[in-house]
């Protein structure tokens, strides 16, 4: 951990919750190479290469409209929803390319969570949040379910707090509440890539920082991408960052990725230490 300060003009606390460790962001999870997406006849990125490393938080950071959330979803391939979207290039997880013909894209998605930047929780019991997707994989009997909701509300940091009301509405907790629900569920499935989008952008400076912590704990174990607005928490918790811009003609680009400390301190290009420094976006 450097005590360097960063180039930007407000204090940032950089790398202030991060916990490494010797095998730490040492493998690439996953990998985009010459990424290009569309939709329809509009180019939305184009040209995105970089490296998403395993056992750390990757955070995506740049003005609106640059195409963050479009990378995000291109790694669980949430954007073929969307009509008329397609991908050019390649993406792989574990070196095999999830844009191929023959993916699974249910499986795929099973793989790598996502959490969204508004709490939804289902209307439905806490219990029944977490469990619904292992039930929908055909997971049964009640001990096993019982564990599971118990293994992932405490890896979310909501068993203690929530643990005499299971059977309550999702509905009826606070929304950092909610959010931390939202990851449990999706770590009921055992993914190995969550993605959060703006996860904090909703909550309370509180909530934030508990979702924050959560995070950085998670990170131990699993390949963590964020999107996020808020240069102050990409640098407290992110191994790696990667900043996206869009001009005039409104296609995202890759400007700088790389170590969170380096980019923080010396970047490399000037429209990345001009975004840091809030002189734009």
């Amino acid at each position: 951990m450097t005590d360097a300060r960063p180039v930007a003009a407000r204090p940032i606390a950089l790398g202030a919750n991060i916990q490494r460790d010797a095998t730490a962001g040492s493998v690439v999870r996953l990998r985009a190479e010459h990424l290009s997406v569309r939709y329809g006849s509009t180019l939305a990125i184009s040209d995105v290469t970089l490296d998403v490393h395993d056992r750390a938080i990757t955070s995506i950071i740049g003005p609106s409209g640059c195409g963050k959330s479009t990378l995000l979803r291109v790694f669980n391939r949430m954007n073929d929803l969307i009509p008329g979207a397609r991908c050019e290039g390649r993406v792989e997880m574990d070196g095999v390319d999830i844009l191929g013909p023959g993916i699974d894209v249910v499986r795929l998605r099973r793989q790598v969570g996502m959490v969204f930047q508004k709490p939804n929780p289902f209307p439905m019991s806490i219990y029944d949040n977490v469990t619904y997707a292992p039930r929908q994989h055909g997971v049964r009997g009640k001990s096993t379910l019982d564990g599971i909701v118990e293994h992932c509300l405490k890896r979310a940091a909501l068993w203690d707090e929530v643990k005499d009301r299971l059977r309550a509405p999702a509905m009826g907790i606070s929304g950092g509440q909610q959010q931390r629900l939202c990851i449990a569920r999706a770590l009921s499935v055992e993914p190995n890539v969550i993605l959060m989008d703006e996860p904090c952008s909703a909550l309370d400076p509180r909530s934030t920082l508990k979702v924050e912590d959560l995070m950085t704990d998670l990170a131990r174990d699993y390949t963590i991408v964020i999107v996020t607005h808020n240069m102050q928490q990409a640098a407290r918790v992110s191994h790696y960052t990667a900043f996206m811009l869009a001009g005039e003609e409104r296609i995202g680009r890759l400007v700088e990725f790389g170590l969170t400390e380096v980019m923080f301190t010396t970047p490399r290009d000037k429209r990345t230490e001009d975004y840091i420094t809030g002189r734009f976006g």
